[in-house]
């Protein structure tokens, strides 16, 4: 059953990477692709390049966190690499500029949709430290919460003594017979 649910899983997968827009470039470019065609804030984006002789290029853009450096996957020339859009990047179109060589292309993204929800936490995880905060700290803890002292011990102890006797005086008298 559980392979069921993976192979449908792996199925819907392929069919939405299948299914998503792909920006490609306009003015001569013909063979940059940029996926997604509109990416959000924060999100990942991966850049193909076909038609480039070279092994290597580079793709650059003030949107992207750092430069793409694209390498060749394929015998056919295909050079892919990945980068992430700036989160505090502002909803608008931004140019990219390939160098493959001597030769440069250049296509526009347009950063459109809202981040769906943040890249990292923005709140503290509640995670429990078992009271161990407070004795790193050095703070006193109260006395309520340290748990039984000597005195709770001896009554503990003084009422496991009387149910000891209670048992062995009851199965004293069932052995004799007296009950």
């Amino acid at each position: 059953m559980g392979s069921i649910k993976v192979t449908l899983c792996a199925g819907a997968a392929v069919v939405a990477a299948a299914l998503t827009p792909v920006a490609y470039a306009a003015d001569g470019g013909g063979g940059i692709s940029v996926n997604p065609a509109s990416p959000a804030p924060g999100s990942d984006v991966a850049l193909r390049l076909t038609g480039c002789s070279e092994k290597t290029a580079s793709a650059v853009s003030e949107v992207f966190v750092s430069d793409i450096k694209l390498t060749a996957t394929d015998e056919d020339g295909t050079l892919v690499g990945e980068s992430r859009i700036q989160s505090s990047v502002e909803v608008g179109s931004y140019d990219v500029k390939v160098t493959c060589g001597n030769t440069e292309y250049k296509v526009t993204l347009p950063v459109d949709n809202e981040p769906d929800a943040p890249a990292s936490p923005v709140a503290p995880v509640k995670a429990g430290g078992g009271g161990s905060a407070a004795h790193f700290a050095g703070e006193e803890t109260p006395s309520a919460a340290t748990g039984p002292g000597a005195p709770h011990a001896v009554v503990g102890l003084v009422l496991a003594g009387v149910a000891a006797t209670a048992v062995a005086l009851r199965s004293a008298r069932r052995s004799r017979g007296t009950e």
